[in-house]
């Protein structure tokens, strides 16, 4: 990190805590405007898991059966920040007995004691705009049993909190930290007596951050689809708070929910989990649903294109492809060297996947989850179609370089289906080839066809793919074309190893293909999954060769077994939330 950005991080922290201590200084709100409902949705077996002092955070398993949670060191940032958001909140709510209740009613007094007066980690507009959410949400939950001080103690807290967002929003970063800091100041303005002037502003403020952060198609530029569900969430909760206090919604937070939307609906699979790209996984289980329902917004794209996703569906199945070029500059810090991978979902059942982010499970899995391998797509040479550097000397946060720049795409009807057609120069500076990958879809959702190509289309490209043959000794350039797939689908190679059978949980057995010219094998590979203790064994198919020609075409199928049923009913429940 440069001199200037240190001395930058540094001062927003410093002012952080002069206004969370000043905050601190500041008068108690007296009692709720009306009585708040409860909006989000929590976990019930993560909520179990923390009754029983089984602390998970940022992939971390502390046990604090006895202890306060406040007492235990934390291992990284991450951990803290998921701690001192109060997300947790929402899952103890979701058990609701008396245990979890005085679990939740002891680690949020327990806060107020130790950081309440504007000390510790948890002072940061993002995480105190997140808190404030979940205090107001569950407050019923939370103050029964509990006597005046205790009462008296929280609203205090709530009005300190406030004021605290009231003077530091602005310095969250643009996106969904802002987002978060700007919807728990509506909140708390739109809930807590004597706090409805903080409001206004930033209502405002969030209607100028709908225009600036949301684009045409509804997308974020970090082009995170979990990430674009979180904002639409705090954009229904933040509408819903001002519709029950009868305040008019500013027209241009009306229209990024409808954009954001239809651009949801394209970017859910069949089984109603996100496709997993750029650090973003499947969401929490209803989550999608329960936003989309309370945003009164039927709409979809009609071309199947999202935020720089493709997808195809028929029958129960769906394709979601990242057909875009990656993002660029500090929207990238997130993303991945995923261009043209895409995920297979059946029902409600994923068959093809890609890794995921492996964020949680530490910095070595958060790069390795980063890179083309970890992707449904083809690796060319052991390079990804992207690389990993600093934007500016010595910065520490890792974003994408040297991207592909031209990904063109075109979707259009095929003779039984639909038709996806892309392609991208990731590789073209390196080895002058371009990958170009096309994509054919039934319209039962049985089938799919794919072919996949290298191809040197100019002089230029040509030479420099000569060069390449030549570092080879004339053997050709190595390729590898991936499909990861979902830890609970059963795969097995079969028909003397030049095919893969797949069955799924729910009965339905997919037979994977190729048309012989190059080496088929099933190799481990990991399932990066938030919310677990450590990475899922899993497999994924490799269809590896080398190219030698201006041209390299390898085509491939995905299809159900002829004897799989049209229609399955597929009854067996997922397993429960667990921390393997």
């Amino acid at each position: 990190m440069s001199r200037p950005e240190r001395f930058s991080v540094r001062r927003t922290q410093f002012m952080n805590r002069f206004y969370a201590r000043l905050a601190a200084r500041s008068k108690a709100a007296k009692g709720f405007v009306s009585q708040p409902e409860p909006r989000t949705i929590g976990s019930f077996a993560r909520g179990r898991q923390l009754v029983a002092g089984n602390c998970l955070f940022a992939g971390y398993l502390i046990e604090a059966p006895n202890g306060d949670v406040w007492d235990q060191r934390s291992p990284d940032r991450a951990y803290e920040k998921e701690l001192h958001g109060f997300g947790w909140l929402d899952d103890l709510a979701a058990v609701g007995d008396g245990a979890a209740r005085l679990r939740a009613q002891n680690w949020l007094w327990g806060w107020i004691e130790r950081y309440g007066n504007g000390t510790g980690p948890g002072w940061s507009p993002d995480l105190t705009g997140r808190r404030l959410i979940r205090w107001i949400n569950h407050a019923i939950f939370l103050l029964r049993g509990q006597d005046s001080a205790q009462s008296d103690a929280f609203f205090t807290s709530l009005a300190h909190q406030t004021r605290f967002l009231s003077r530091r929003w602005h310095s969250a970063a643009p996106g969904l930290p802002r987002f978060e800091a700007l919807t728990g100041l509506i909140y708390a303005g739109m809930s807590l007596e004597g706090m409805e002037s903080r409001a206004e502003p930033a209502i405002r403020a969030l209607a100028r951050e709908c225009a600036s952060q949301i684009d045409e198609q509804g997308g974020l530029p970090t082009r995170n689809p979990e990430e674009l569900l979180d904002v639409f969430t705090l954009l229904t909760w933040a509408a819903a708070a001002l519709g029950e206090a009868g305040r008019e919604l500013p027209a241009g937070h009306i229209a990024a929910i409808e954009r954001i939307a239809p651009s949801l609906r394209t970017l859910r699979h069949s089984d109603g989990g996100l496709a997993r790209f750029h650090g973003g996984g499947r969401g929490l289980e209803g989550w999608l649903d329960h936003a989309l329902a309370a945003s009164h917004v039927k709409t979809r794209h009609p071309d199947g294109m999202s935020m720089g996703y493709a997808r195809l569906s028929g029958g129960r199945t769906s394709v979601i492809m990242d057909a875009s070029p990656p993002p660029k500059g500090k929207a990238s810090y997130n993303a991945h060297a995923s261009t043209l991978a895409f995920e297979l979902t059946s029902g409600r059942r994923p068959l093809v996947v890609n890794c995921g982010s492996g964020g949680s499970f530490g910095a070595d899995w958060r790069r390795a989850g980063r890179a083309t391998p970890s992707h449904s797509t083809l690796c060319l040479d052991g390079y990804s179609s992207a690389r990993l550097g600093s934007l500016t000397r010595g910065e520490q946060q890792e974003a994408l370089i040297d991207a592909p720049r031209h990904v063109p795409i075109e979707m259009s009807l095929a003779s039984d289906g639909m038709r996806l057609e892309s392609g991208h120069d990731g590789y073209v500076p390196t080895h002058g080839l371009t990958h170009a990958r096309i994509l054919e879809m039934t319209f039962d959702g049985r089938g799919v066809v794919g072919e996949d190509m290298l191809l040197a289309i100019d002089d230029t490209s040509m030479k420099s793919f000569d060069m390449a043959l030549e570092k080879s000794a004339l053997k050709g350039v190595g390729f590898d074309i991936r499909f990861h797939l979902h830890p609970e689908v059963d795969a097995a190679l079969d028909l003397g190893g030049s095919a893969v059978s797949m069955a799924l949980k729910s009965g339905e057995i997919w037979v994977f293909r190729h048309d012989g010219s190059f080496k088929l094998s099933l190799d481990p590979s990991v399932y990066l999954e938030y919310g677990r203790l450590k990475p899922r064994a899993t497999k994924q198919i490799v269809l590896s060769g080398r190219a030698i020609e201006y041209a390299t075409r390898i085509r491939w199928s995905l299809s159900k077994a002829q004897d799989t049923a049209i229609a399955v009913r597929d009854l067996k429940q997922n397993d429960p939330d667990d921390i393997d």
